[in-house]
């Protein structure tokens, strides 16, 4: 569903990323594991739009990714959770996952905010705090729930589980696998094998190459 084939990025002359090739099969639960600075992050946000590819391919169910800019990729099914969250604190938690909806125009938005709420019912009694009162795993949840606003084919997920207690990553990794099951696919990065232990594959990333493939 989403091929990646030798893409190449540099950042002021410097080389952040050496030809990385990983494809994402329909329905897929993929890893990308690599130490920080590794290029893991660099990989989804060259999926994403927001970092520039200098040479190699994308292609998301055939089509050529990087003939697309990057705010409008969200609009053809692709949600992404960064590592920060990135939050908007005085917004509710309801109006954060909302906002894709609000900016890509999606007249869907109402019946995915119910389905998200049935995912992640958790995520009811919070809906109306602001985002800057939660505790960080209780961020992560939202920022994944924003993820699946867009994300209807493709969920780029950074470091989900990093400072996660095991209780709520274990609920985590639940709700992941769920969203597989409905015909989602996933693209995960970690710093830590483990934690994604229950992904089908897992690539392992170095110094901005892929060192080890399924």
């Amino acid at each position: 569903m989403l091929r990646v084939d030798d893409i190449r990025v540099t950042i002021k002359g410097f080389i952040i990323l050496r030809g990385i090739s990983l494809d994402i099969p329909s329905g897929g639960l993929i890893g990308l594991v690599g130490r920080n600075g590794a290029g893991k992050t660099t990989t989804l946000k060259s999926i994403m739009g927001i970092m520039p590819v200098a040479a190699g391919r994308i292609h998301l169910d055939g089509d050529d990714l990087l003939r697309v800019p990057g705010h409008r990729r969200a609009q053809l099914g692709i949600g992404y959770m960064p590592e920060d969250r990135r939050l908007i604190g005085a917004l509710t938690v309801e109006d954060n996952v909302l906002l894709p909806a609000w900016a890509c125009g999606l007249e869907t938005g109402g019946d995915r905010l119910e389905y998200i709420y049935r995912l992640m019912p958790e995520l009811v009694p919070l809906a109306k705090r602001r985002a800057s009162t939660l505790s960080g795993g209780q961020q992560k949840m939202v920022a994944l729930a924003r993820a699946l606003m867009s994300g209807t084919k493709l969920l780029l997920l950074d470091e989900p589980f990093e400072g996660l207690s095991p209780g709520l990553g274990e609920k985590l990794a639940g709700t992941i696998q769920v969203l597989q099951r409905d015909g989602l696919s996933v693209l995960m990065a970690e710093s830590d094998t483990k934690r994604i232990g229950f992904a089908e594959k897992i690539y392992t990333i170095e110094r901005g190459e892929i060192v080890r493939q399924p």
